[in-house]
């Protein structure tokens, strides 16, 4: 049950993802200033593969517990904003709408961890990689947006 679990939020995962290649950064994005502290491209497809897997088992681990609903209610809310924040920054380049959604994704990550530490230890341990990241990634619109004020949309 467990392993179907896993391959339920694993599919949630795929379509969040998936943003990623409908909405790619293209030359849009190449041609920003960036600091230079960015990532280089090929890291982010390694984090968010890793991270998402891990995600998954950790929410599949949270839901055979009898105390799950709230964790996994809000589970479902940051992989919701995960999977808008792709098409609003990449894809509609609206830098400040996606500096707040990824605000509220931090946010909601930040629960989603306190909740699952709640439920089961390991399962919110799982998630500090995710909220490290997405507040790179917070840091990372932030300082683009800085930077690029005349590209700056809503």
């Amino acid at each position: 049950m467990t392993f179907l679990l896993f391959l339920i939020f694993l599919a949630a995962c795929v379509a969040a993802g998936s943003t990623g290649v409908l909405f790619a950064p293209g030359d849009w994005y190449r041609d920003l200033r960036k600091p230079d502290w960015t990532p280089p491209s090929w890291v982010f497809s390694v984090m968010w593969t890793s991270l998402y897997l891990v995600m998954s088992w950790a929410a599949a681990r949270v839901a055979v517990t009898g105390e799950s609903g709230l964790a996994l209610a809000l589970w479902a809310l940051q992989i919701a904003l995960n999977t808008l924040w792709t098409p609003v920054f990449f894809g509609l380049h609206r830098m400040r709408a996606g500096l707040l959604i990824i605000v509220l994704l931090w946010a909601s990550v930040g629960a989603t961890t306190v909740a699952f530490l709640q439920v089961d230890t390991l399962s919110g341990i799982m998630l500090i990689p995710y909220l490290i990241w997405v507040t790179v990634a917070a840091c990372l619109n932030y300082a683009i947006l800085k930077m690029n004020p005349d590209e700056a949309h809503l």
